[in-house]
């Protein structure tokens, strides 16, 4: 099962609102299971953090955990994660992609957000998270 379309855009819409308190100009994207585009926003944020913004949210759909937790594990492994990093057109493991569940706790998709500090764009991203629970 993946997300549909009212599932993103009400993800999203939840994550524009947190990114509004903070007043902070970044992108956010909203992927499915596979890693693609279902809905986008750009507040404003400058043009190079839109591709962070999908990277994140890819990385945290691929693999089912959040991009900065995924960041974690390759960093505890010691293992060069060159190839890992580099696959699938580039992911980014850096805090700002954050897994979207349905209210079963099944993986439906991913919400990525950049433009902030790793801890604001995390902040953002969850905010469209926890709307779906």
């Amino acid at each position: 099962m993946s997300i549909s379309y009212i599932e993103a855009a009400k993800a999203l819409n939840a994550s524009i609102e947190k990114a509004k308190t903070l007043k902070i100009p970044v992108s956010i994207a909203v992927v499915d299971i596979g890693g693609h585009m279902i809905s986008f926003a750009r507040l404003d944020s400058v043009y190079g953090v839109i591709d962070f913004a999908i990277k994140k949210a890819r990385t945290a759909a691929m693999f089912g955990v959040d991009s900065d937790i995924m960041g974690s594990i390759i960093t505890g492994t010691n293992m060069n994660g060159y190839g890992m990093i580099n696959s699938n057109d580039g992911l980014l493991t850096i805090a700002g992609g954050v897994v979207l569940k349905n209210k079963d706790g099944v993986v439906i998709g991913a919400i990525g957000s950049s433009g902030g500090t790793p801890e604001q764009d995390k902040e953002i991203a969850n905010a469209g998270a926890i709307e779906l629970l």
